[in-house]
């Protein structure tokens, strides 16, 4: 599970002030995945925060190569700045991800189905959820507030949740990608 394309968050000149050989750095977040990534830049590249770049198979314009995943903990102030905007912004132009994930999930147990793990959802909106998901599936974000009475922004529940499994150590993870080995 590779990402292909990420968003830079935070690019680094000089690298880190507390190693002793700097490098340029750039601290980003894949756009299929949500990996937060360590990337090194090509010599001459200048990379810019909300800067959409090429990571996967293949010629790299921009990035030499990527040093691994991080966490959370391991971002600049910067990047954690501007990560919830960032996810929004991906939650909202991967609508038919999200979408699909609405009209697929299931049961994790026999007591909690995956929509428990979004904020705002409780067992009433699970229920309406299901409900109306038997009748028709969903068509996008817009359909599922409309049908589901008195349900929380689709948009800010998934990029909250998505932010839980960014920040913490999640038991359940239904959209962030995580490895405990380096992942390229």
């Amino acid at each position: 599970m590779k990402e292909e394309k990420c968003i830079i968050l935070d690019f680094l000149l000089s690298g880190y002030a507390d190693r002793r050989h700097a490098e340029p750095i750039a601290q980003a977040i894949g756009t299929s995945f949500f990996t937060l990534l360590e990337l090194v830049p090509r010599e001459n590249a200048t990379l810019k925060s909300e800067q959409e770049v090429y990571i996967g198979e293949g010629k790299r314009d921009e990035i030499k190569f990527i040093k691994g995943s991080l966490a959370y903990s391991a971002l600049t102030n910067m990047a954690k700045n501007i990560l919830p905007d960032i996810v929004e912004e991906l939650v909202k132009k991967n609508e038919k991800k999200f979408i699909d994930f609405f009209n697929a999930a299931g049961m994790i147990t026999p007591r909690m189905h995956q929509f428990q793990l979004l904020p705002g959802i409780g067992k009433k909106h699970l229920l309406d959820i299901l409900d109306e998901r038997k009748k028709k599936h969903f068509e996008n974000f817009e359909d599922l507030t409309k049908r589901v009475k008195l349900f929380p922004d689709p948009v800010k529940a998934l990029t909250k949740r998505v932010m839980q499994e960014l920040e913490q150590d999640e038991k359940y993870n239904l959209f962030v990608f995580k490895q405990k080995k380096k992942l390229y």
